[in-house]
Protein backbone atom coordinates (compact mmCIF):
# COMPACT_ATOMS: atom_id res chain seq x y z
CA UNK A 1 0.00 0.00 0.00
CA UNK A 2 1.13 3.58 -0.40
CA UNK A 3 0.37 6.07 1.63
CA UNK A 4 0.68 9.99 0.84
CA UNK A 5 1.04 12.49 3.69
CA UNK A 6 1.31 15.96 2.73
CA UNK A 7 -0.58 19.54 2.30
CA UNK A 8 -2.60 21.58 0.11
CA UNK A 9 -2.66 25.21 -0.69
CA UNK A 10 -5.55 25.86 0.53
CA UNK A 11 -7.05 27.60 4.02
CA UNK A 12 -9.32 25.82 6.53
CA UNK A 13 -9.01 22.08 5.40
CA UNK A 14 -8.45 19.99 8.26
CA UNK A 15 -6.61 17.10 8.95
CA UNK A 16 -8.51 14.24 6.45
CA UNK A 17 -7.41 10.93 5.05
CA UNK A 18 -8.71 7.93 3.06
CA UNK A 19 -8.60 6.52 0.02
CA UNK A 20 -7.72 9.23 -3.04
CA UNK A 21 -8.61 8.40 -6.25
CA UNK A 22 -8.13 10.80 -9.67
CA UNK A 23 -10.62 11.63 -12.87
CA UNK A 24 -10.38 13.79 -15.38
CA UNK A 25 -8.26 16.33 -13.55
CA UNK A 26 -9.92 16.31 -10.02
CA UNK A 27 -8.34 14.41 -7.19
CA UNK A 28 -11.08 12.76 -4.72
CA UNK A 29 -10.15 11.99 -0.54
CA UNK A 30 -12.58 9.51 1.30
CA UNK A 31 -15.59 9.96 -1.29
CA UNK A 32 -15.69 13.57 0.16
CA UNK A 33 -13.06 15.97 -0.44
CA UNK A 34 -12.15 17.20 -4.14
CA UNK A 35 -8.97 19.35 -5.35
CA UNK A 36 -7.84 20.36 -9.20
CA UNK A 37 -4.78 18.09 -9.64
CA UNK A 38 -2.96 21.30 -10.71
CA UNK A 39 0.37 21.07 -9.16
CA UNK A 40 1.92 20.00 -5.62
CA UNK A 41 0.18 16.91 -3.13
CA UNK A 42 -2.65 16.55 -5.59
CA UNK A 43 -0.82 16.10 -8.75
CA UNK A 44 1.63 13.75 -7.35
CA UNK A 45 -1.23 11.57 -5.79
CA UNK A 46 -2.91 11.86 -9.16
CA UNK A 47 0.03 10.58 -10.83
CA UNK A 48 0.58 7.88 -8.24
CA UNK A 49 -3.43 6.66 -8.63
CA UNK A 50 -2.98 6.03 -12.62
CA UNK A 51 0.36 3.68 -11.94
CA UNK A 52 -1.74 1.97 -9.29
CA UNK A 53 -4.62 1.71 -11.41
CA UNK A 54 -2.84 0.86 -14.76
CA UNK A 55 -1.13 -1.96 -12.55
CA UNK A 56 -4.04 -3.27 -10.89
CA UNK A 57 -3.12 -2.36 -7.60
CA UNK A 58 -5.17 -0.53 -4.57
CA UNK A 59 -5.44 3.29 -4.51
CA UNK A 60 -3.19 5.56 -2.42
CA UNK A 61 -4.36 6.12 1.02
CA UNK A 62 -3.56 10.17 2.49
CA UNK A 63 -2.93 12.28 5.08
CA UNK A 64 -3.56 15.66 3.98
CA UNK A 65 -4.73 19.24 5.58
CA UNK A 66 -4.28 22.43 4.11
CA UNK A 67 -1.54 24.82 4.44
CA UNK A 68 -0.93 27.86 2.46
CA UNK A 69 2.83 28.65 4.41
CA UNK A 70 1.70 29.27 7.54
CA UNK A 71 2.57 25.98 8.98
CA UNK A 72 -0.68 25.18 10.95
CA UNK A 73 -1.94 22.57 8.50
CA UNK A 74 1.45 20.76 8.39
CA UNK A 75 1.66 20.73 12.27
CA UNK A 76 -1.82 19.09 12.64
CA UNK A 77 -0.60 16.56 10.33
CA UNK A 78 2.59 16.24 12.64
CA UNK A 79 0.26 16.10 15.79
CA UNK A 80 -2.12 13.54 14.07
CA UNK A 81 0.29 11.56 13.09
CA UNK A 82 2.33 11.34 16.23
CA UNK A 83 -1.36 10.60 17.87
CA UNK A 84 -2.55 8.01 15.10
CA UNK A 85 1.21 6.50 14.21
CA UNK A 86 -1.19 3.03 12.94
CA UNK A 87 -1.82 5.57 9.62
CA UNK A 88 2.43 4.89 8.46
CA UNK A 89 2.02 1.34 8.94
CA UNK A 90 2.00 1.07 5.28
CA UNK A 91 4.65 -0.49 2.31
CA UNK A 92 5.41 2.80 0.95
CA UNK A 93 5.14 6.02 2.99
CA UNK A 94 5.56 9.40 0.96
CA UNK A 95 6.08 12.90 2.52
CA UNK A 96 5.71 15.90 0.56
CA UNK A 97 4.69 19.30 1.08
CA UNK A 98 5.06 20.15 5.04
CA UNK A 99 6.45 23.13 6.77
CA UNK A 100 10.29 21.73 7.83
CA UNK A 101 9.49 21.42 12.11
CA UNK A 102 13.20 19.91 13.23
CA UNK A 103 11.11 18.59 16.73
CA UNK A 104 8.19 17.08 15.01
CA UNK A 105 10.04 15.68 12.49
CA UNK A 106 12.28 14.24 15.47
CA UNK A 107 8.63 12.99 16.74
CA UNK A 108 7.70 11.39 13.54
CA UNK A 109 11.28 9.52 13.03
CA UNK A 110 11.04 7.51 16.50
CA UNK A 111 7.16 6.17 15.85
CA UNK A 112 8.02 5.12 12.58
CA UNK A 113 10.94 3.42 14.13
CA UNK A 114 8.38 1.37 16.59
CA UNK A 115 6.68 0.20 13.10
CA UNK A 116 7.44 -3.70 12.21
CA UNK A 117 8.39 -3.48 9.40
CA UNK A 118 9.24 -0.15 8.58
CA UNK A 119 7.51 1.26 5.20
CA UNK A 120 9.98 2.28 2.57
CA UNK A 121 10.31 5.93 2.92
CA UNK A 122 10.05 8.75 0.15
CA UNK A 123 10.71 12.46 1.10
CA UNK A 124 10.20 15.18 -1.23
CA UNK A 125 9.84 19.51 -0.91
CA UNK A 126 9.23 20.21 2.91
CA UNK A 127 10.06 17.64 4.16
CA UNK A 128 13.17 16.11 2.36
CA UNK A 129 14.25 19.76 3.72
CA UNK A 130 13.34 18.65 6.98
CA UNK A 131 15.00 15.37 7.47
CA UNK A 132 18.54 16.87 5.83
CA UNK A 133 18.13 19.90 8.70
CA UNK A 134 18.18 17.40 11.53
CA UNK A 135 21.03 15.64 10.36
CA UNK A 136 18.32 12.22 9.54
CA UNK A 137 18.29 12.24 5.82
CA UNK A 138 20.11 8.87 5.50
CA UNK A 139 17.20 7.39 7.55
CA UNK A 140 14.95 8.19 4.43
CA UNK A 141 15.29 5.25 1.11
CA UNK A 142 14.29 7.77 -1.49
CA UNK A 143 14.71 11.53 -2.21
CA UNK A 144 13.30 13.39 -5.77
CA UNK A 145 15.02 16.87 -5.35
CA UNK A 146 15.09 19.24 -8.01
CA UNK A 147 18.50 21.12 -9.02
CA UNK A 148 17.71 23.82 -6.11
CA UNK A 149 16.75 21.10 -3.32
CA UNK A 150 19.80 19.13 -4.44
CA UNK A 151 22.28 21.91 -3.81
CA UNK A 152 20.75 22.30 -0.29
CA UNK A 153 21.29 19.37 0.48
CA UNK A 154 25.14 19.35 -0.89
CA UNK A 155 25.27 22.93 1.34
CA UNK A 156 27.02 20.70 4.97
CA UNK A 157 26.85 24.67 6.36
CA UNK A 158 23.27 25.55 5.21
CA UNK A 159 20.98 25.25 8.39
CA UNK A 160 17.79 26.55 6.32
CA UNK A 161 17.01 26.10 2.27
CA UNK A 162 17.07 30.02 2.38
CA UNK A 163 21.29 29.93 3.39
CA UNK A 164 22.28 27.59 1.04
CA UNK A 165 25.54 28.89 -0.51
CA UNK A 166 24.84 30.92 -4.13
CA UNK A 167 27.67 29.21 -5.40
CA UNK A 168 26.29 26.08 -5.08
CA UNK A 169 23.33 27.17 -6.91
CA UNK A 170 24.99 27.90 -10.01
CA UNK A 171 26.98 24.39 -10.20
CA UNK A 172 24.59 22.84 -12.56
CA UNK A 173 27.37 21.98 -14.79
CA UNK A 174 28.78 20.17 -12.06
CA UNK A 175 25.67 18.15 -10.78
CA UNK A 176 27.37 14.86 -10.10
CA UNK A 177 29.85 16.98 -7.68
CA UNK A 178 26.30 18.00 -5.62
CA UNK A 179 25.27 14.32 -5.43
CA UNK A 180 28.70 13.11 -4.33
CA UNK A 181 28.88 16.28 -1.53
CA UNK A 182 25.64 15.48 -0.15
CA UNK A 183 26.36 11.61 0.09
CA UNK A 184 29.53 12.44 1.96
CA UNK A 185 28.19 14.41 4.62
CA UNK A 186 25.37 12.30 5.32
CA UNK A 187 22.59 15.05 3.78
CA UNK A 188 21.13 12.42 1.33
CA UNK A 189 18.86 9.25 0.80
CA UNK A 190 20.05 6.06 0.21
CA UNK A 191 18.91 6.42 -3.29
CA UNK A 192 18.03 10.08 -5.24
CA UNK A 193 16.34 10.73 -8.00
CA UNK A 194 17.33 14.29 -9.19
CA UNK A 195 14.63 15.99 -11.05
CA UNK A 196 16.62 18.30 -13.70
CA UNK A 197 17.18 18.55 -18.07
CA UNK A 198 18.95 15.22 -17.34
CA UNK A 199 17.10 13.00 -14.72
CA UNK A 200 20.21 11.48 -12.47
CA UNK A 201 19.34 8.20 -11.11
CA UNK A 202 21.99 7.68 -8.18
CA UNK A 203 21.60 4.37 -5.70
CA UNK A 204 23.86 4.65 -2.88
CA UNK A 205 25.92 7.52 -3.89
CA UNK A 206 26.77 5.74 -7.45
CA UNK A 207 25.37 7.14 -10.82
CA UNK A 208 23.08 4.51 -11.86
CA UNK A 209 21.76 6.17 -14.91
CA UNK A 210 20.30 9.29 -16.80
CA UNK A 211 17.60 9.71 -18.14
CA UNK A 212 17.32 12.49 -21.06
CA UNK A 213 14.92 11.80 -23.82
CA UNK A 214 11.95 12.60 -24.79
CA UNK A 215 13.28 16.31 -24.05
CA UNK A 216 9.97 18.25 -24.35
CA UNK A 217 10.69 22.39 -23.63
CA UNK A 218 7.25 23.35 -23.20
CA UNK A 219 7.06 20.87 -19.93
CA UNK A 220 9.65 23.29 -17.94
CA UNK A 221 6.61 25.78 -18.00
CA UNK A 222 4.25 23.73 -16.69
CA UNK A 223 4.35 23.43 -13.02
CA UNK A 224 4.05 19.90 -11.60
CA UNK A 225 5.78 17.90 -13.46
CA UNK A 226 8.36 17.18 -10.76
CA UNK A 227 5.57 16.42 -8.30
CA UNK A 228 4.74 13.54 -10.85
CA UNK A 229 7.47 12.33 -11.44
CA UNK A 230 7.36 11.59 -7.64
CA UNK A 231 3.97 10.01 -7.64
CA UNK A 232 5.10 7.96 -10.21
CA UNK A 233 8.13 6.21 -8.81
CA UNK A 234 6.15 6.37 -5.40
CA UNK A 235 3.66 3.69 -6.83
CA UNK A 236 6.13 1.93 -9.18
CA UNK A 237 8.09 1.14 -5.60
CA UNK A 238 4.61 0.42 -3.63
CA UNK A 239 3.82 -1.92 -7.04
CA UNK A 240 6.91 -4.07 -5.51
CA UNK A 241 9.43 -3.12 -7.97
CA UNK A 242 13.36 -2.35 -6.15
CA UNK A 243 14.12 1.56 -5.91
CA UNK A 244 16.73 1.69 -8.67
CA UNK A 245 14.64 -0.04 -11.07
CA UNK A 246 11.34 2.05 -10.40
CA UNK A 247 13.56 5.53 -10.57
CA UNK A 248 15.02 4.68 -14.40
CA UNK A 249 11.23 4.08 -15.54
CA UNK A 250 9.65 6.87 -13.70
CA UNK A 251 12.05 9.04 -15.10
CA UNK A 252 10.84 7.76 -18.74
CA UNK A 253 7.42 7.52 -18.44
CA UNK A 254 7.04 10.96 -16.85
CA UNK A 255 8.54 12.82 -19.93
CA UNK A 256 6.90 10.14 -22.37
CA UNK A 257 3.93 11.12 -20.39
CA UNK A 258 4.64 14.83 -21.19
CA UNK A 259 5.45 13.86 -25.16
CA UNK A 260 2.29 11.85 -25.37
CA UNK A 261 0.08 15.40 -23.82
CA UNK A 262 1.56 17.94 -26.87
CA UNK A 263 1.72 20.26 -24.13
CA UNK A 264 1.70 23.89 -24.62
CA UNK A 265 2.74 26.70 -22.33
CA UNK A 266 -0.92 26.89 -20.98
CA UNK A 267 -1.95 23.00 -20.68
CA UNK A 268 -2.87 22.17 -17.20
CA UNK A 269 -0.31 19.16 -15.38
CA UNK A 270 -3.43 16.90 -15.13
CA UNK A 271 -3.05 16.89 -19.46
CA UNK A 272 0.25 14.63 -18.62
CA UNK A 273 -1.32 12.82 -15.58
CA UNK A 274 -4.38 11.61 -18.00
CA UNK A 275 -0.84 10.34 -20.47
CA UNK A 276 0.79 8.21 -17.62
CA UNK A 277 -1.00 5.17 -18.32
CA UNK A 278 -0.68 5.20 -21.81
CA UNK A 279 2.93 5.78 -21.08
CA UNK A 280 3.52 3.31 -18.58
CA UNK A 281 2.45 0.72 -21.51
CA UNK A 282 5.30 2.03 -24.21
CA UNK A 283 8.04 2.23 -21.07
CA UNK A 284 7.26 -1.21 -20.10
CA UNK A 285 7.25 -2.79 -23.83
CA UNK A 286 10.47 -0.44 -24.37
CA UNK A 287 8.99 1.00 -27.01
CA UNK A 288 10.56 4.43 -28.21
CA UNK A 289 7.79 5.46 -30.67
CA UNK A 290 6.44 8.52 -28.11
CA UNK A 291 3.49 9.53 -30.17
CA UNK A 292 0.37 9.61 -29.87
CA UNK A 293 -1.05 7.30 -32.61
CA UNK A 294 -3.46 9.22 -35.18
CA UNK A 295 -7.13 9.95 -33.97
CA UNK A 296 -9.72 8.32 -36.42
Amino acid sequence: MLTVIGTLPYPDIPVIKGKAEYSKGVVTIANRWSFQAQRGTAALIGAAYEVLKHLGCDPPRTVLAGDTGQGIGSRSIYHYLVENPEVMNTKVLVFHYLFPDVDWHGNIVMAIEKLSPKPILIADAGFMYVAKMSGQANFYDLFTPDLGELAFLADEEAPHPFYTRGFLLHEDNRLYDLITRAYSHGNSAKNLLVKAAVDHIVVQGQLMETVSEPNIPELEAIGGTGDTLTGIVSALVASGLDIPRAMVLAAKANRIAGSLAKPTVSSPISSLIDKISEALVKVLEGSSDYSSPPST
